[in-house]
Formats: C-alpha cells, sequence, structure tokens
C-alpha cells in the first residue's frame, strides 16, 4: 500500500490508524506486566492455589523428554512441575519480575527449565515448536482471547497436547471479579473478561476446529486459607495485583474503598463454609491439536 503523503511537506502523514491501534495495545500490556508485579502473585501461587500447577501437568500427562511451553506462567505453578519430569520446559510470561521469582526458586530446588519473558498474543517462538502447550490460570489474562488463542495453537506441533486451567465464571473468582467490576475502569475496546476462559462454550469457540479430542472438566479447588471474610480481603488486597490496583485507584476515595472492601467481603461470605473452608471452581480443558 502506497504511503500517504503530507501535501505541505512531502513527509509521511503521521498517526495513522495502525500506529495508533498498536501504540495503545503496547500500553495495555504495560499495565498489564505492571498490574502483575504488584503485589506477591507468588506467595498466592505458593500458599493458596499450589496444587492447580501439578493438577494441570498430571491431566496432560507431560513425560521426560517433551517440549513444554507455559504461558503465563507467572513463577512457575505448573512449569516447575513438569520440568521436574524431566521435560524441556520453557516459562513464558509478560510480567518479568514473577519469572524472577520463579527463576530463583527452580534453582534453589536444582529444577532447569528456560524464563522468557513473552506476550501471549505475539509468541516469539516457531511454529509447532512445543510437544505440550500449558496455562494454568495464565492466558486467560490476555486481553484479546481470539488473538492469545491463535498463538497458543501456532506454537503446539500437529499431535501435540494442549491444556488449559481457568477460572470460571461463576466460581468464585469469576464472582470476585464480577464484584471489582464497578471499582475498576472500562475495559479497553477488544479486550474481553479473563474468566470467558472458563466457560466450555468460549473456549471451544477460540480452538475451533484446530483441535480434537477435546475433553473437560469442571474442578473446585479446596481453600482453607482464610477464616473469615476479611482475612481474604486483607490477603489478596496485598498480594493479588488486580485487587491491589484496584485499591491503590480508589486511595484517594475512602467511599469507594470502603465500597470495594464491602464488595468483596460480601462475595467471600457467600462462598465460605464452616472454619472459612471455600472451593473455587475452574475448568480444565485438553485437546489434542489436529
Amino acid at each position: 500500500m502506497a504511503t500517504e503523503l503530507n501535501p505541505t511537506t512531502t513527509e509521511p502523514a503521521p498517526s495513522t490508524t495502525a500506529d495508533t491501534s498498536a501504540a495503545a495495545d503496547r500500553d495495555l500490556k504495560n499495565a498489564h506486566r505492571t498490574m502483575w508485579s504488584l503485589g506477591d502473585f507468588p506467595a498466592v501461587a505458593r500458599d493458596v492455589i499450589p496444587a492447580l500447577g501439578p493438577r494441570l501437568v498430571d491431566v496432560t500427562a507431560v513425560t521426560a523428554g517433551e517440549t513444554v511451553l507455559d504461558i503465563g506462567a507467572g513463577s512457575g505453578n505448573a512449569a516447575i512441575p513438569a520440568a521436574r519430569r524431566g521435560a524441556h520446559v520453557v516459562a513464558s510470561d509478560l510480567a518479568p519480575a514473577l519469572l524472577d521469582v520463579g527463576r530463583r526458586d527452580a534453582e534453589r530446588d536444582g529444577v532447569a527449565l528456560t524464563w522468557q519473558e513473552a506476550d501471549a498474543e505475539a509468541l516469539p517462538f516457531a511454529d509447532a515448536a512445543f510437544d505440550v502447550v500449558l496455562s494454568c490460570v495464565g492466558i486467560m489474562f490476555a486481553p484479546h482471547h481470539q488473538r492469545a488463542a491463535d498463538e497458543l495453537l501456532r506454537v503446539c506441533r500437529p499431535g501435540g497436547r494442549i491444556g488449559l486451567l481457568a477460572w470460571t465464571p461463576a466460581g468464585f473468582i469469576g464472582q470476585m471479579f464480577a464484584a471489582m467490576k464497578p471499582f475498576n475502569p472500562p475495559p479497553p475496546e477488544g479486550a474481553s473478561p479473563p474468566p470467558l476462559w472458563g466457560d466450555e462454550a468460549h473456549v471451544r469457540e477460540l480452538l475451533g476446529d484446530a483441535v480434537e479430542d477435546v475433553q473437560v472438566r469442571t474442578e473446585s479447588l479446596p481453600v482453607g486459607c482464610f477464616d473469615r471474610p476479611e482475612a481474604f480481603r486483607r490477603y489478596f488486597g496485598t498480594t493479588y495485583g488486580p485487587t491491589v490496583a484496584a485499591y491503590r485507584r480508589l486511595a484517594a476515595d475512602p467511599d469507594r474503598t470502603a465500597g470495594l472492601d464491602a464488595a468483596l467481603d460480601d462475595v467471600a461470605a457467600r462462598f465460605m463454609g464452616d472454619a472459612g473452608a471455600m472451593e473455587w471452581e475452574y475448568l480444565l480443558v485438553t485437546a489434542r491439536r489436529r
């Protein structure tokens, strides 16, 4: 396509739609990178949801010698268990701060794998490069779901396996995001809510006919870390990036802050049983690349 010229200067005209869109996307990804660097997500992965990564590795039957990519790996909740099986693992994530924690943990434990900063919507890997592609509550936070799904499919070899674990919209974390929605700015145009990756119909549409042997399970993670709603709210308000970011945006507005407190306490109370016992629902999807 010919470059449009400014008639007074004969220089290329500035600010094309494509340039504006690319700049907006960079800003959005930088905001996500910053958000996940807030708080202490590795503590959440270690202390609250440590069972999820090994569960995903088990159900995808990762074996020694296979090449494995973990998208949105964070500090390695799934990547490190996969590497313990002798697989050649690449842990990728948009937030280098999370990868740094995982790298230190793996080195301390003598587990060898590669840590690489990467955008789930533009993965820096060759087509069909991996035998297994995983994501444990990771890819769901990429804002453009179809782009991320297309990249996941592109880097998985024909016959390779895919394993995805995401919080459901109706489960506790999905409802927590719904409770936080009125206190957050509206999402950028084209961005989709993360818990949609926990909706079976949505995931099937994203993967389309590029996969076969699709198996879908709805399971729950028992969580007993919090004895009352306020304990959950205080913990997530200081450790979980999206919640920390929401509170920071409201720091100058005590009434809105109190409103977010009440919303989080309410959703936690709805899901708490005796002595604070909770069940956090997630969708587990496995498939084979056609």
